[in-house]
């Protein structure tokens, strides 16, 4: 099974289903476009919070970052009048160090993080969606100018108002040998519960992938509760691309492939009659609530 992943959302719902399914069989294909380079090493946020949501690691309060992590190197740099406007904590830090030695050394992202996750006890297998190292950036048009995704979220605290989202160098992009090899080998794509503009929405933006996931089955997770995001500036973006901040907006924006969209029990279904529509309680609070909601991934995806 292939999961196309983002932030926040998507490593919560990695924590059932890797109870749920063969850890080994899930091939998660991550967002990279939110990238970038601190301090000399490459952060990748949304590829770290699956590799330590699968690995036991993540911070459950934050859903980034690794729990009881120390912050002696930021505060340090602080000291030194350095600013890194994201808070970068030591045993996350480590982290960056390596892949960014290893990507000095020759290595491509893709085999980069697949030794982080292995070294890190994960047994799916984790791809980037590019190994274009940073070339895809989001951006966020604001009254301001356009910002990075990380200065919009971290630094602005995702408080301008949006005009636009774009995918800086997205035409340029290819998605990863592994990622093309991995899309032709599986039959079913699960669209976790990620924001669909910029956690997914670069995945599908990469040549050929929507093509490709036409021929597929594919099942997709609201991260939308009625008119708001479970989590996340996933609203002001959806609002800013034209579409409603509702589960009809997620379909919206995954209609020309989906087949199933499933949706919290308390939602209306969508009146359009083009996608099959579920209903369960969506809403992941802790890890029960993660492996019930995989269970009804697994009876669904037996049932298709």
């Amino acid at each position: 099974m292939i999961i196309l992943s983002g932030g926040t959302g998507t490593p919560k719902l990695l924590v059932g289903l890797k109870r749920v399914f063969k850890e080994e069989e899930l091939n998660i294909i991550v967002n990279t476009a939110e990238d970038v380079w601190i301090a000399g090493n490459l952060v990748c946020p949304d590829v770290d919070s699956v590799i330590y949501a699968l690995a036991g690691q993540i911070d459950k309060e934050k859903w980034w970052g690794v729990q009881n992590d120390s912050f002696l190197t930021h505060t340090a740099l602080e000291r030194l009048d350095y600013d890194e406007q994201m808070m970068i904590g030591d045993k996350d830090r480590a982290t960056h160090i390596v892949r960014s030695e290893m990507l000095r050394r020759g290595a491509s992202l893709t085999e980069a993080i697949a030794s982080l996750a292995t070294l890190s006890g994960v047994t799916a297998t984790i791809l980037p969606m590019t190994d274009d190292i940073t070339s895809v950036s989001t951006k966020i048009l604001t009254p301001e100018g356009k910002l990075h995704f990380q200065e919009f979220w971290v630094a602005k605290k995702g408080e301008p108002e949006v005009l636009d989202v774009c995918f800086d160098g997205i035409a340029r992009a290819k998605p990863s040998e592994d990622v093309m090899n991995v899309l032709a080998a599986e039959e079913v794509v699960l669209i976790g519960p990620s924001n669909p503009i910029t956690s997914i929405g670069p995945l599908l933006s990469l040549s050929g992938v929507r093509k490709i996931l036409k021929r597929k089955k594919v099942v997709a997770i609201s991260p939308i509760i009625g008119n708001n995001p479970i989590s996340g500036p996933a609203g002001k973006f959806m609002r800013a691309k034209g579409f409603e901040v509702s589960p009809y907006g997620v379909f919206k924006c995954y209609n020309d492939f989906l087949d199933v969209l499933v949706i919290d029990e308390s939602d209306e279904s969508p009146a359009d009659k083009e996608v099959e529509v579920e209903k369960t309680d969506i809403m992941i609070k802790n890890d029960a609530d993660s492996e019930k909601l995989a269970r009804f991934i697994r009876e669904l995806l037996e049932n298709m």
